[in-house]
């Protein structure tokens, strides 16, 4: 996918990963080590995890043909590509985490029986994984900006 109406599809698709991925990684905390909020929540951060996995490929794999159209770069700009591609690794945790998350919710609806160590070792993943992620989109789209709209 290098264009959506005339326009280069990494700059459209990837406003879809700014938001979608830091949006996950909140929720996904917040279902790991809130209970209510895992009842209420815990089907749309898997969905919403799954969509991100989906997104940050094609975005990625948009920025690599943006990145090909020209023969030579900014240090920034090459900073950027190589922190993008980083992006697929915090979708996949994201998604690992996720399903852990569902996973729990699905055991502790089928027994009664408590699993204290493996939610809390989620709840530790969750919130290691989800700052990481929001940390690593910061990261990527301020290198980004700084290579589309800083100084040359």
């Amino acid at each position: 996918m290098t264009t959506l109406a005339g326009l280069p599809a990494h700059a459209l698709l990837v406003h879809g990963v700014v938001v979608l991925a830091p949006l996950t990684a909140v929720l996904t905390i917040l279902c790991a080590v809130w209970p209510a909020a895992r009842q209420r929540f815990v089907w749309l951060v898997l969905a919403l995890a799954v969509i991100n996995m989906v997104l940050t490929p094609l975005t990625t794999s948009a920025g690599q043909w943006l990145y090909n159209q020209e023969s030579e770069h900014r240090p920034i700009l090459q900073k950027h590509e190589e922190l993008g591609e980083t992006m697929v690794y915090y979708s996949i945790a994201l998604l690992v985490v996720a399903v852990a998350i569902a996973v729990l919710h699905v055991l502790a609806h089928r027994t009664d029986k408590t699993r204290t160590v493996v939610t809390v070792l989620v709840a530790v993943a969750a919130v290691l994984v989800g700052g990481s992620s929001i940390v690593g989109v910061v990261d990527i789209g301020h290198t980004g900006a700084e290579a589309k709209w800083g100084a040359e």
